[in-house]
Order: C-alpha cells, then structure tokens, then sequence
C-alpha cells in the first residue's frame, strides 16, 4: 500500500504529485490498466517478446563504446 504524509506546510498540490509518482514507481498504474481488459495469450507473447527485442537492443548499445566526438 502507497502512503504519502504530508509534510509540515506543505500544498497538498505537492504531496499529490509525490503520490502520483511514488504509484508509477512501484508499477502500480501499469498492472491496473492491464488487469481492466482480457488479453489474449497471443498478444501476451507478442508484447514480452516486443519488449525482450528493445531490451536486447538497448542492451547491445550499451555495450558499444561511445562514438567519437570529432
């Protein structure tokens, strides 16, 4: 459970976006939006398999070295 006290004299404004963002970092907001709908185990396989390919390949950038400047 996410909890956000506020602090002394502090807008509710602000402890609103520190609650809103400290949901988005536990992933709290993602599983949600895919619990509302059915997904098909075909379109399951097809999004990981999406996301491993862009994990591989920012992977494999990060293992190049940086290109020159000049």
């Amino acid at each position: 459970m996410t909890t956000v006290t506020l602090r002394p004299n502090e807008p509710v404004e602000v402890a609103l976006r520190r609650f809103r963002r400290s949901i988005q970092n536990t992933g709290l907001l993602k599983e949600l939006r895919a619990r509302t709908m059915f997904e098909k185990p075909t379109e399951r396989r097809k999004r990981k398999k999406s996301a491993a390919v862009s994990r591989q390949r920012k992977r494999s950038l990060r293992a190049l070295p940086p290109k020159k400047m000049y």
